[in-house]
């Protein structure tokens, strides 16, 4: 008996040693954190002893509840009665610190932080603060040491103000997260066609009317005519940051460790500007283009004007300027533009734009500033010094970085936050694309075609947020969080040291968080997510069953009934030979709290067969010739690899190499309106037994609306009243819309 308790006594003592010892789940993950026994109590006799070099940074610990109410001392000399307490002091060599790097102690005595510099010092506090509010009692600190530093430089997070304008107020929220998860890049865009969000005391106009619009929602703006009108008329939606209000913000940012990087919009998405300056246009008329004319002196007198402005009020040492997406086919027939050309000796219109980027280069560089721009500025030639934002995939970067140019990765497919987060089908309206969590925690900003010499000019990375569909700072927030925390790891955390089940467990205790700062951030779906491997060589499929949720509890069938919390649960992948519907969703106790996911699994005979293709497939190659008879249906997304993309109507056969018997054909395609994929007008069926004559065996119309903006997805299927035997099956789908058609697999029963 005593034995037994004992035993007991010790086991239970030894997970609470365990339990006591187990690592902060701190975002991003830290160098290196070595634990202690014992917890450090913050008390009203606590005392902050700092150096002056710190004194601004100390601030920073008071503005949060447990620290509030401690006295501040800036210390001259450091002596021996500062052993104790919480104390931010300068780096020493024995430290062995890295330059941008800091490092904390807690342990009986206190709190020591240590930094070469501010901004590393502000790292220090902010990872302090985390750590605080991931305790039940903030006041109460695990005694720990951390050494850390950043593995990028430039750790960015871009908000684009100009399609919807957000609250003065909520752009501090916005800084404040940021902060807490390391960023110290903010990227304002505050200029774009939508509408001009900076006061410039030497054009009014630009706030008077450039800032206001005719409708609140961009879409519908958009939708009716783009028209700007005078602040104060009755329906005038918008607005503008005055210029104190500008100071204001980069002053707070600062303090919090955060840089602004105000982006002007040049030389295209400039239809605001235009719209009340004509004269900068080609045409000399309001709303015929949105591009400056490059062959007019007083574009280039307008732009440095504005920028002589906005440089003082943004220290930054990088400047935005924009420089992607503009149509030059306005350059094309302009005597201005060709004019300047023609002296210049340029070729093309690339050429053409490179010289304008070129002239605000110089002037940025003869003010002390670098110019950033998206990777079309690389077009035409770029100038010593230019800094590259690549977002049309990496390829822009890796040019760039290759050149000797600095580089910020910024891709679409990884870290555009106005892609759909999860199902678009359970979502707000986006312009498109899919970028879950994981996907954005998976990249790295430094891809291999960079040359290893190069790779020190990649600065780091950056999330962007174009709010075309997020009209509200709420919306903001649900877009942002928690994605944002998982590139703050991308951004912060040595490449190998990252590992995504790591990252999402330590995840679930930073909803506390963002909860406690009022975000809100997109909330864990219960719904069920199948992933499935088909081995072709065994005509066998594996089907995973996931939850966004950290300990999902799913229940599936395969027998074609809707699961209970009486069905299988599951445990395992799951391996099926034949064809199947599997259906799941997930459970709370015996309530359901998810949709039914229903996967359908088809072993068809066309699984293998060649695919011969009458219209090439366009843009999207997915897996080229193997892609629609591979057994691998398509996903939530068209950038997965296994959706093929036709601009020009399907028109496809497969050759059985013999006479087969055909019961049925069928051919899935998605649909998603905002990036122009629709489903076909009509679906047809032919078979032949010679490979030149062909007999119709069906036709499918297409009678879905084409303007609901939801991601849906539809199997057109043609069954044969009685089956037919033929060598060659044959599909043809119509492109009414002349958008994209994308398919995924031809089955054949």
């Amino acid at each position: 008996m005593y034995r037994r308790l004992f035993t007991l006594i010790l086991t239970l003592l030894s997970l609470s040693a365990y339990a006591q010892l187990s690592e902060p789940p701190l975002i991003p993950k830290p160098q290196k954190v070595t634990l202690a026994e014992g917890r450090y109590s913050i008390s009203n006799t606590s005392s902050i002893y700092t150096t002056e070099d710190f004194s601004l940074a100390t601030e920073l610990l008071t503005s949060y509840a447990y620290f509030n109410a401690l006295p501040i001392e800036v210390v001259k000399k450091i002596g021996k009665k500062h052993g104790q307490g919480i104390r931010l002091f300068p780096a020493e060599a024995v430290d062995k610190i890295a330059t941008n790097g800091y490092k904390i102690d807690i342990d009986d005595n206190g709190i020591l932080i240590k930094a070469h510099n501010v901004n590393a010092m502000i790292s220090g506090i902010h990872t302090l603060i985390q750590l605080g509010l991931l305790q039940e009692n903030p006041t109460e600190l695990p005694q720990l040491t951390i050494y850390d530093e950043p593995r990028f430089d430039y750790r960015g997070l871009h908000l684009d103000v100009s399609r919807h304008f957000m609250p003065f107020d909520f752009l501090k929220k916005y800084i404040d997260i940021m902060a807490l998860y390391k960023f110290n890049h903010f990227h304002w865009h505050i200029t774009d066609g939508a509408g001009w969000r900076l006061e410039i005391k030497q054009y009014p106009e630009l706030t008077q009317k450039a800032a206001w619009r005719t409708h609140t929602s961009w879409k519908d703006w958009a939708n009716n005519g783009t028209q700007y009108i005078e602040q104060g008329t009755p329906n005038a939606s918008g607005g503008f940051y005055t210029q104190e209000q500008a100071r204001e913000l980069v002053t707070y940012a600062a303090r919090k460790g955060i840089t602004i990087i105000p982006e002007i919009e040049m030389p295209g998405h400039s239809e605001e500007v235009l719209a009340v300056y004509p004269e900068l246009s080609c045409s000399g008329k309001p709303y015929t283009q949105g591009e400056f004319c490059i062959g007019n002196e007083g574009t280039f007198v307008f732009l440095k004007n504005v920028l002589d402005e906005v440089l003082e009020i943004f220290p930054s040492e990088y400047i935005h300027i924009g420089g992607d997406e503009a149509e030059k086919k306005h350059w094309k027939t302009c005597a201005k533009c060709q004019a300047l050309k023609s002296e210049l000796g340029l070729k093309d219109e690339d050429e053409l734009q490179s010289y304008a980027i070129q002239q605000m280069d110089e002037y940025l560089q003869s003010k002390g500033r670098k110019l950033i721009g998206w990777d079309e500025i690389l077009e035409g030639g770029l100038t010593a010094g230019a800094t590259v934002m690549s977002w049309r995939g990496e390829a822009g970067g890796i040019k760039a970085a290759n050149m000797g140019h600095d580089v910020i990765m910024t891709p679409g497919s990884h870290l555009y936050f106005d892609s759909y987060q999860t199902d678009p089908r359970t979502q707000p309206e986006t312009l498109g694309g899919f970028l879950p969590i994981d996907k954005v925690y998976s990249y790295n900003p430094v891809p291999q075609e960079i040359e290893k010499d190069k790779a020190k000019h990649i600065l780091g990375a950056q999330a962007n947020l174009w709010t075309e569909y997020i009209p509200t700072f709420q919306h903001v927030e649900y877009m942002a969080f928690p994605r944002a925390l998982a590139l703050s790891e991308v951004n912060w955390t040595a490449q190998e040291a990252r590992s995504f089940p790591d990252f999402k467990k330590r995840l679930q205790s930073h909803y506390k968080i963002l909860q406690q700062m009022d975000v809100n951030y997109y909330r864990p779906s219960y719904n069920v997510l199948a992933e499935v491997d088909f081995q072709q060589e065994k005509m066998r499929n594996t089907v995973t069953l996931t939850s966004e949720q950290m300990y999902p509890n799913i229940f599936y069938t395969i027998d074609g009934s809707e699961p209970t919390s009486k069905s299988t649960p599951y445990t395992a992948p799951i391996e099926l030979s034949s064809s199947t519907v599997i259906k799941a969703a997930s459970f709370l106790d015996s309530t359901r709290v998810s949709p039914v996911e229903t996967t359908e699994l088809d072993i068809h005979k066309a699984i293998g067969k060649k695919v011969f293709y009458n219209t090439p497939w366009e843009g999207y190659p997915a897996q080229k010739e193997l892609s629609l008879t591979n057994g691998i249906k398509g996903g939530l997304s068209y950038h997965d690899q296994q959706w093929q993309g036709f601009t020009k109507g399907v028109d496809v056969y497969i050759d059985f190499e013999r006479r087969e018997e055909i019961k049925s054909v069928a051919m899935r395609f998605m649909q998603i309106p905002a990036p122009g994929v629709y489903y076909p007008g009509e679906f047809k069926v032919l078979l032949s037994d010679n490979g030149q004559n062909y007999r119709e065996v069906g036709t499918i119309v297409n009678t879905e609306n084409t303007t609901d903006p939801q991601l849906k997805f539809k199997t057109f299927e043609v069954r044969l009243e009685k089956p037919q035997m033929a060598r060659y099956v044959k599909v043809v789908a119509t492109n009414p819309m002349r958008g994209y058609l994308f398919a995924d697999e031809i089955i054949v029963y």
